[in-house]
């Protein structure tokens, strides 16, 4: 897995997340699982089965997320440059007459309806390493936008 750029927020929500499946929801599944069981019949015990599919999917989510942590680059808000465009700056662009604002952000943080737009997507790749003042163009399904820089922060 490549590299995850993510915030200090982000990392820490994470990290509670796998901590908290791995301490609480997946040992009360593993109790039900084995409540379930002493019903008799695992054939057609829809308890048995629902658990198991429920600690299946927990132990997916645990390993992904272990494996976003293990790959994880903290973002160090200090450091980020505001001279150019790069994960962790805010960005005003123009677009015909509108202006929008975006924050560059890791792939894990990403959120379009709120303005957060991945690294990794076509917009953000293409806004990534321009200054204030360059144009950038975006192929998109509704054809090709170009996009004006106006300001970093």
């Amino acid at each position: 897995m490549t590299t995850q750029f993510i915030s200090q927020k982000k990392y820490t929500a994470l990290t509670e997340e796998l901590d908290h499946l791995q301490k609480v929801d997946m040992l009360e599944t593993a109790k039900q699982i084995n409540e379930a069981k002493e019903l008799g019949d695992l054939k057609e015990n829809a308890e048995y089965h629902m658990a198991r599919e429920k600690l299946s999917w927990q132990k997916g989510r645990a390993a992904e997320i272990d494996n976003i942590l293990s790959n994880a680059k903290i973002l160090d808000e200090n450091n980020i440059r505001k001279d150019v465009v790069g994960i962790g700056v805010t960005i005003l662009v123009q677009r015909g007459e509108k202006e929008k604002e975006y924050t560059i952000v890791g792939a894990q943080e990403a959120d379009p309806l709120e303005g957060k737009i991945s690294n990794e997507s076509p917009l953000g790749q293409a806004f990534l390493g321009k200054v204030v003042g360059d144009s950038v163009e975006v192929e998109v399904p509704a054809g090709l936008q170009t996009y004006n820089i106006l300001e970093i922060k």
